[in-house]
């Protein structure tokens, strides 16, 4: 009778440890929660992301299977992220999901050899050519206000990776000169037009094929002193990178 006695207490007590293992599990007892970091990403495509993720998750409550669905399905390219963390705290039965996207730098139209355009899309400032929805994301909810300058290159140019050139010449610019470009263009040849607008008046900037980032400097002295003279070049011409060709028409 003892025996029996004994028997029954370690049978429940067995199955009350089976019963609790199965019931957190179930998550019945902590549900399983979240925290995520949006940063400079939209918050409505990081939403979509993270419920898509804790899926994932809650299936085998793996965090290796959420990366290599990231990794499977692109989904850091769909979703616009530049970078991304995820951790998860069993203790707390929490994940933590640390969302990074890139700063939008320029619109871009890819046209045809013969002119027609090709496609269009954002460049961001790791050089990649994004879908242009992600500037509607971005200004919907208020994280980009300033209007984006224009960015015009033939479909050669990016077998060139003319893009990648462009995208490390904008970047390194100061803020103030980076809001007086209203677009760059890159021809058949690869020879790069920067327009500026100081006080709504344009000015149009040859820099040729070589050299742009050498150019672009003196062009920021150039213009940065002609403003301080009330005056802006009609064309400033740095194709020939021992001199500088300018013509005045215009008063600011």
């Amino acid at each position: 009778m003892k025996n029996l006695f004994n028997f029954v207490i370690l049978f429940s007590f067995m199955f009350s440890l089976t019963a609790f293992g199965k019931l957190r599990r179930g998550k019945l007892v902590d549900k399983l929660k979240y925290k995520t970091y949006f940063n400079k990403c939209p918050s409505k495509i990081g939403g979509k992301l993270t419920l898509l993720l804790m899926k994932e998750f809650e299936k085998n409550n793996s965090l290796k299977d959420v990366k290599e669905l990231i990794v499977s399905e692109k989904l850091d390219e769909k979703y616009f992220l530049s970078d991304y963390k995820i951790s998860y705290d069993p203790l707390l039965n929490k994940l933590k999901f640390n969302f990074e996207c890139p700063e939008a730098l320029m619109k871009v139209q890819i046209y045809k050899s013969n002119g027609d355009e090709y496609y269009t899309a954002i460049l961001v400032d790791s050089g990649k050519l994004v879908d242009p929805t992600y500037e509607v994301l971005l200004r919907g909810e208020k994280k980009l206000s300033k209007k984006l300058p224009e960015l015009a290159l033939p479909v050669s140019a990016l077998d060139k990776n003319i893009h990648d050139k462009v995208t490390s010449l904008v970047a390194n610019m100061t803020p103030d000169f980076r809001k007086k470009i209203s677009e760059v263009i890159v021809n058949e040849s690869n020879e790069l037009t920067i327009i500026l607008s100081v006080n709504r008046r344009a000015s149009s900037v040859f820099l040729g094929k070589d050299y742009w980032s050498e150019k672009v400097g003196k062009l920021v002295k150039v213009v940065t002193y002609m403003k301080k003279k009330k005056s802006i070049p009609a064309i400033i011409n740095l194709t020939n990178s021992k001199k500088i060709v300018v013509k005045f028409s215009d008063t600011i």
